[in-house]
């Protein structure tokens, strides 16, 4: 064995790191979404090329792919069986698929206590005490992921659709979201139809840009996104002292929204959710670990 792989698949997209035994990164590269339970094949394929071309950039034969092990934190993992049907089918000599939160976990603390919160497209919570892991959330798009990148976007075309019909007030948000719809709600209700949470996601970015502008729908979906990230902060039962990590591609637009409670908590990760796949992959493929804080 030469090399391991740490994979890192979530609803927007599939990231790979190639790295030697002792944890040296060699190379990176990144591919489409990587959602095992909302298209497990999808997944598979991304999977795949993002590891294909993790061996390219590092100047590597990806004929190689057969000889190394992977592990992969993947949206979706949490739930069914959805992670045993897919190390069924990858094609790395041995396959180990996780949850998001356990790599992300991983890379933020880690083998120390602590906690992380995954913050994109969608959310995932957990902390570990005293060695004991405890997961929240994500539960998907549909029942949960509750302040994600997909609810916030998901919020705001009802949002739209509600400002359009009178019932809400609109702002220069909603105008602006109706107008990427050719100014037809029903080219809104057709979006949905085959819509993923990655491309619900796509608009929460627009939210946020147009909070900081004072728009009243904007700040109004915010508050309630903020409200309940902080719910499921109150729930993982942090000392006052435990490290807080924030990930995901909202985790800077979250921050300062956060209360001081939280706040003071916020440290800086170790290392984001792919760092943590390799870290793992090392640790348990090669024997060799990586202390906490």
């Amino acid at each position: 064995m030469k090399f391991v792989l740490g994979i890192d698949g979530g609803g927007t997209s599939c990231r790979a790191a190639l790295a030697t035994v002792d944890g040296t990164v060699v190379g990176r590269a990144k591919s489409g979404a990587a959602n095992i339970r909302t298209d497990l094949t999808g997944a598979r394929a991304n999977i795949v090329e993002a590891a294909r071309q993790a061996f390219i950039a590092a100047g590597q034969d990806p004929e190689l792919i057969p000889e190394t092990p992977a592990i992969l934190g993947l949206a979706g993992a949490n739930v069914g069986t959805y992670r045993q049907q897919l190390e069924a089918i990858l094609p790395f000599s041995k396959s180990r698929v996780e949850t998001d939160a356990e790599i992300a976990l991983e890379g933020a603390v880690g083998s120390g206590d602590g906690a992380m919160a995954i913050l994109g497209t969608g959310t995932a919570y957990m902390a570990r005490k005293k060695g004991r892991s405890r997961a929240i959330g994500g539960w998907g798009f549909q029942v949960g992921d509750q302040g994600s990148g997909a609810r916030i976007g998901r919020d705001l075309l009802e949002q739209t659709l509600l400002a359009y019909d009178g019932i809400r007030p609109g702002s220069p948000l909603t105008e602006a979201m109706l107008a990427v719809f050719r100014n037809n709600p029903e080219d809104v209700v057709e979006f949905t139809t085959n819509a993923k949470p990655g491309d619900f996601g796509g608009f929460a970015p627009k939210v946020f840009e147009h909070a900081a502008k004072g728009d009243l729908v904007a700040n109004f979906i915010l508050e309630k996104a903020v409200a309940d990230v902080e719910a499921s902060l109150g729930a993982l039962d942090l000392a006052d002292d435990a490290p807080l990590c924030l990930l995901g591609g909202l985790a800077p637009l979250y921050a300062p929204r956060l209360s001081a409670r939280y706040q003071a908590l916020l440290r800086a990760p170790l290392d984001d959710a792919l760092g943590g796949a390799v870290q793992m992959a090392v640790r348990i493929f090669a024997g060799k670990s990586r202390g906490g804080r």
